[in-house]
């Protein structure tokens, strides 16, 4: 049986690792569509830190991924036919979007399988961009006080300005979840 998931893949991550090789168990091979970024910016708000080219790379590396494939638009059919997809796997999230319920009305017409996993908890690529971005804004801080930047009106501006960035940041993830 030939598994098919799809995903960004940004940030390499245990909860990525859970979903594929829960992917492979369910069949014999696996294949992997990773989003290109023109894909990610129709529906998230931040590019992916890591390049196309090296997240498949990244995929390809791992013994349970049999095959990965780019998809530069927001349409699963013609993946699962080139493949020739027995189950297809997706997230939690996975809405009604036109393109969603394309893919689901091909596979079970089929009399393919869907299968939805729930996230990882432990972790996501959100969560790691939050904590480096919050790392960073740490060492800022601690570097303009080594700096000289030590009185108290110019630490104050500074940490303001920190706060709001990192208000701003979060603020953006979570529009992009």
């Amino acid at each position: 049986m030939i598994v098919y998931t799809v995903g960004t893949f940004d940030l390499l991550h245990v909860g990525h690792l859970a979903l594929l090789e829960y992917c492979k168990s369910l069949g014999n091979v696996l294949a992997v569509g990773v989003a290109s970024d023109r894909v990610v910016n129709s529906y998230k708000l931040n590019v992916p830190v890591i390049p196309l080219e090296q997240r498949m790379e990244m995929l390809k590396a791992l013994s349970c991924v049999d095959i990965v494939r780019s998809y530069d638009e927001l349409e699963y059919v013609s993946g699962c036919k080139e493949l020739k997809a027995d189950i297809f796997v997706i997230g939690e999230d996975w809405g009604n979007k036109p393109y969603n319920v394309a893919v689901e009305s091909y596979l079970l017409s089929r009399g393919k399988q869907i299968k939805k996993v729930r996230y990882n908890p432990r972790t996501s690529s959100t969560r790691i961009k939050e904590d480096v971005m919050a790392q960073n804004s740490h060492n800022a801080m601690i570097q303009s006080k080594a700096t000289g930047f030590d009185d108290p009106k110019e630490w104050t501006r500074i940490s303001s300005q920190v706060k709001a960035d990192h208000d701003a940041l979060q603020e953006a993830l979570e529009r992009e979840e």
